[in-house]
């Protein structure tokens, strides 16, 4: 086994160079403006990871379009040139702290369950999410039943996708990472349960991979070729845990190849727990599946907040690993690492109940001028 300094060598990520293996893991905190604009705390909220050693952030899910993409009030966006310019002060704020950050761009899909421009969802199919909205995120009872996406709509999709990773450049981001994992929509396209389409969109993998290979493919189209491109894949869903992929293995692998060959800078996989076997009993971890059947960098995620968790996933051949709740609990979770401090642990309650929107004691006061 690598010794712990392992997780602090400096590497490289496409154009860019990082301090250390450790990354935040994009979380939905519900904290922005009611319009979708970034806001002052946010911004110090973001920076505080960097300055704890954090050396990659990925924001939380940011939503693409005026339509259908927005899953949760108080979610912010780039949408649009406003929103797209607020977040400039957060980026500044992490560069600040030499590090980078991406921009994770989200279409709810079925899963939506707060937009302020409609009550209809889209998806694949008209197949119901299982499961119930979340109070912690402001909603309540059933997901209802989506229409199903016309080629318009998926043409419209994809624009936006692109667009929005265009003003995520411009406001000054490294990049951006397209959400299709997790139940939202770029996810049921990759499910055969619930997309039961019979176009090229539906039917074998490589045609339910179609769409988030469009995406990543329009984003590279419309940005630099330094810019950043990643994606987030997982089974599990929001409204269904225990989902998996019907060809299991043989759908990531397919999965995973077509996003290499689309030019994904790095495949982000996130898993309950990335060091337990994904297929069943036996076999690789889904980080390892991308290791073994893509060929671009791998970032893990999945209750790594124990350092040799964290080693295990960077000894099987992932190139990062990021953090979620032990980084709330841990915003210096690097420092502490690296000095062989104790961890703090996570407390759910106090952080995110009643709802998931950032907390005043989560938010550094502004620095003095």
């Amino acid at each position: 086994m690598k010794s712990e300094t392992s997780l602090f060598d400096k590497l490289t990520l496409g154009s860019l160079t990082l301090d250390n293996r450790v990354g935040l893991a994009p979380m939905t905190r519900t904290s922005a403006t009611e319009d979708g604009t970034a806001t002052a705390e946010m911004a110090r909220y973001y920076a505080k990871f960097a300055r704890g050693g954090f050396s990659f952030l990925i924001t939380e899910g940011t939503y693409t379009d005026k339509t259908h993409s927005q899953g949760y009030h108080n979610q912010p966006g780039l949408a649009t040139d406003e929103q797209a310019a607020s977040w400039e002060r957060v980026v500044d704020a992490v560069h600040d702290e030499d590090s980078a950050i991406f921009a994770q761009l989200m279409h709810a899909g079925s899963q939506a369950q707060g937009n302020r421009f409609t009550d209809e969802t889209i998806a694949p199919a008209a197949v119901q999410p299982k499961g119930e909205q979340s109070p912690l995120y402001g909603g309540e009872g059933e997901f209802p039943v989506p229409r199903k996406m016309t080629h318009e709509d998926i043409s419209s999709v994809i624009e936006g996708f692109a667009a929005s990773a265009k003003r995520a450049e411009d406001a000054g981001f490294d990049g951006v990472e397209i959400h299709s994992a997790n139940g939202y929509l770029l996810h049921t396209f990759l499910s055969a349960e619930y997309n039961t389409r019979d176009d090229e969109y539906g039917g074998t993998a490589e045609n339910r991979v179609r769409f988030t290979r469009d995406i990543v493919e329009a984003i590279q189209e419309a940005t630099a070729d330094d810019f950043g491109v990643g994606v987030r894949i997982s089974q599990a869903m929001v409204s269904d845990e225990e989902h998996k992929w019907d060809g299991g293995e043989d759908d990531a692998a397919v999965f995973f190849d077509a996003l290499s060959e689309a030019g994904a800078d790095y495949i982000h996989t996130t898993d309950g727990d990335a060091t337990a076997p994904t297929f069943g009993d036996d076999g690789p971890t889904l980080a390892e599946a991308a290791v073994e059947h893509g060929d671009v960098p791998v970032i893990a995620n999945g209750g790594l907040g124990d350092p040799e968790a964290a080693r295990e996933v960077i000894d099987s051949g992932a190139t990062l690993f990021t953090l979620g709740t032990s980084a709330l609990a841990n915003p210096d979770w690097p420092t502490k690492v690296a000095n062989n401090e104790a961890l703090s642990d996570f407390d759910f309650e106090k952080t995110l109940l009643p709802k998931a929107t950032i907390s005043d004691f989560e938010v550094p006061a502004p620095a003095d001028d």
